[in-house]
């Protein structure tokens, strides 16, 4: 009887379907979607134990540093590169230099250990760096091994799609210099994935600032040379939780500017938070009035089918009968409709989140929670509790007058 009762109800039961699977989908877009920001943004910066800089803006230095996107950084003095490196509590240490570009990616100077993540990451195909002119690709980097890396200098405001080499970053490349792919990291889910790691005394010398060394063959601390460049930003590794808050503590002053990455994702976080809690908001709405017109359609088809029932009870099926077969028949809609909700959302969020990566080099991976576990279970238990009210409806009928109608 259930199924007979949804094949009679055709396009009105696809339309409830359609309703619950759109307040679902839209939930669960946005509780996946913000958790798989901050897992992924944070993971990105699980490297960068401690960031120091020009006084400046925090978050505009965490941007460029972590997640490679271009904007003007003040340097702060190479020499501090010595000083840290002899500091008893910093465990390894490594500048950060950006600028140039090549086919859209970023071109970032550093040193062959930051390079490996510290020791944490192999590369996938050939080796890291070992002398200036050679360079480690990022997995999604589109040069080859063996390749000739053509650098170019960019340009503040303008980004080249990745992969593609566009007419205002010919105009700006560096004659004369190159970097040899030798080789390539895997895959990290940040946007260094796009980017092309190099000796940083190279990109010193293609910009006419010497190699920060007393000899041309040495990449790499310590620093010997009579004038060490600056360098936008450095990524210091302390040794212990005290001697990381005092290195905070001791260049938060003195022209530098020190802060752990964390400290200004939280500020962002909270942000994206209250963003996040305002769409919900949104979203309950949206759910409440999507309820709203489910609950009309339940009743307007319990009328509709109001002889079919009066016939059931005139052929002696009891009134129990009826309200179960009214009850699981809209019941069974919505949770059709959570169901295909749930899948919707999901493909939703792996969209939006491949817009996200494509944008920022960002890998975000959908995954359900159990806030939106939670969120369908109690969609599907309010829209099985309205779906009584049509039921009961059915269930007191007077069998007359529905055999009259």
């Amino acid at each position: 009887m259930v199924w007979a009762d949804i094949r009679a109800l055709r396009w009105t039961a696809l339309a409830i379907v359609v309703l619950v699977a759109l307040a679902v989908a839209i939930g669960v877009a946005i509780g996946a979607q913000e958790r798989a920001l901050r897992r992924s943004s944070a993971a990105a910066a699980e490297d960068f134990d401690l960031l120091i800089g020009a006084p400046g803006s925090q978050t505009q230095l965490l941007m460029s540093a972590i997640y490679l996107q271009p904007d003007a950084i003040p340097l702060i003095d190479g020499r501090l590169l010595n000083t840290l490196a002899k500091d008893e509590r910093v465990a390894a240490l490594a500048p950060i230099a950006f600028g140039d570009v090549s086919r859209g990616y970023s071109i970032i100077g550093t040193t062959a250990n930051f390079a490996g993540r510290w020791g944490r990451v192999q590369p996938s195909e050939g080796r890291l760096f070992a002398r200036e002119g050679e360079a480690v690709l990022g997995a999604d980097v589109l040069y080859k091994l063996g390749e000739t890396i053509a650098p170019s200098h960019g340009v503040f405001g303008h980004a080249a799609k990745p992969g593609q080499v566009d007419e205002e970053e010919a105009g700006h490349r560096h004659e004369g210099h190159g970097y040899v792919a030798v080789g390539r990291l895997p895959r990290l889910g940040s946007p260094w994935d796009r980017a092309i790691l190099v000796p940083i005394e190279s990109v010193w010398e293609i910009h006419g600032l010497g190699n920060g060394h007393a000899t041309e063959d040495v990449i790499g601390l310590p620093f010997d040379g009579q004038k060490i460049p600056g360098v936008p930003a450095l990524v210091v590794k302390p040794r212990s939780v005290a001697g990381a808050y005092q290195l905070r503590a001791q260049y938060r002053q003195g022209g530098t500017m020190a802060f752990f990455p964390a400290e200004v994702l939280v500020t962002l976080y909270r942000a994206l938070g209250d963003v996040r809690n305002v769409l919900v908001v949104a979203s309950v709405l949206n759910a409440v009035l999507i309820l709203a017109a489910v609950l009309l359609l339940l009743v307007a088809v319990a009328g509709l089918r109001r002889r079919r029932y009066a016939v059931l009870r005139a052929l002696g099926a009891p009134r129990a009968y009826v309200l179960l077969v009214v009850w699981l028949g809209m019941a069974l809609l919505i949770g059709v409709g959570c169901l295909t909700g749930l899948a919707v959302g999901a493909l939703f969020t792996s969209a939006v989140s491949g817009l996200v990566e494509a944008q920022t080099g960002l890998r975000l991976a959908f995954a359900l929670g159990s806030q939106e576990i939670l969120m369908v279970l109690l969609l599907f238990a309010i829209g099985s509790a309205i779906s009584l009210l049509p039921a009961l409806m059915s269930y007191r009928a007077p069998v007359v007058a529905g055999l009259r109608e």
